[in-house]
């Protein structure tokens, strides 16, 4: 994780907000100076951040970045949180501010659980099995494309990996997620394994400007099947492959591959 090298076991010297986010911090600011950053940690979508009191939950929304500097640099346009420690500066940079930091008692407290509880399984952790998996997805009628964004089931799975993970598993991301059989269900969870385990390999995805903690960009996109490929030949089959927006967001599917 970019983010734990650098700020475990750091101790919180000054806090700076910017314009308002997504969520507000629920906590004064001056309030986290003298606290320890004793662990960092990751919950589907959310950076969890272990105080010697209490957690931060960051959540980066759809455009949001962090980044870790030795020493605070002067703020810019959309850099809107700055958690300043004895350790480095971690600044979050999030241009639509779809993003939050938010304070929290306790992971059990009902400020955290508003966010965390009610997320699925981690898809790299023993607690994600195909038998689970297909039992959660025989509950649920909605498409399997937008289900697997909502982190109900199976969490972390973004856009760029549902469009993945289904095209390698051949599934259409139209389908009822309670008609996947437990077949192609094991096939899915298989294939979001693969594809998770590929991308962190790689560094992760990088849109536009995104970066990591230390300033990198990530690589996996350069190798999708099918993400961001609309009216290009799948490279298995041949076929065109196409684009539809679900949820408001854009899925992109090969039409022979994903026929079922």
């Amino acid at each position: 994780m970019g983010v734990e090298g650098p700020m475990k076991g750091a101790c919180i010297e000054a806090v700076y907000l910017g314009k308002p986010l997504r969520w507000s911090l629920q906590c004064l600011p001056q309030s986290l100076v003298g606290s320890t950053i004793l662990d960092v940690r990751r919950r589907g979508k959310y950076l969890l951040m272990d105080l010697s009191e209490g957690l931060l939950l960051w959540h980066l929304g759809m455009s949001g970045s962090l980044r870790v500097w030795a020493t605070r640099p002067e703020p810019g346009l959309h850099d809107h949180f700055d958690l300043c420690t004895n350790q480095g500066c971690l600044r979050l940079n999030d241009p639509r501010r779809f993003g939050a930091v938010v304070y929290a008692p306790s992971e059990e407290s009902p400020q955290a659980q508003k966010f965390l509880g009610h997320l699925g399984q981690e898809p790299l952790q023993s607690g994600f099995q195909p038998l689970g998996f297909h039992q959660a997805l025989r509950q649920r009628k909605t498409a399997i494309k937008p289900l697997l964004l909502s982190g109900a089931v199976v969490v972390g799975v973004g856009n760029i990996y549902a469009c993945e993970a289904l095209f390698l598993a051949g599934i259409r991301p139209t389908l009822s997620a309670q008609r996947i059989s437990k077949t192609r269900a094991a096939a899915l969870h298989a294939a979001i394994q693969q594809v998770l385990s590929r991308a962190i390999a790689k560094g992760g995805s990088s849109l536009r400007d995104f970066s990591g903690a230390s300033g990198q960009s990530g690589y996996f996109q350069l190798e999708t099947k099918v993400y961001d490929r609309e009216g290009l030949p799948c490279q298995d089959c041949g076929s065109t492959i196409r684009r539809k927006v679900q949820g408001q967001r854009s899925t992109f599917y090969c039409p022979q591959c994903q026929r079922r």
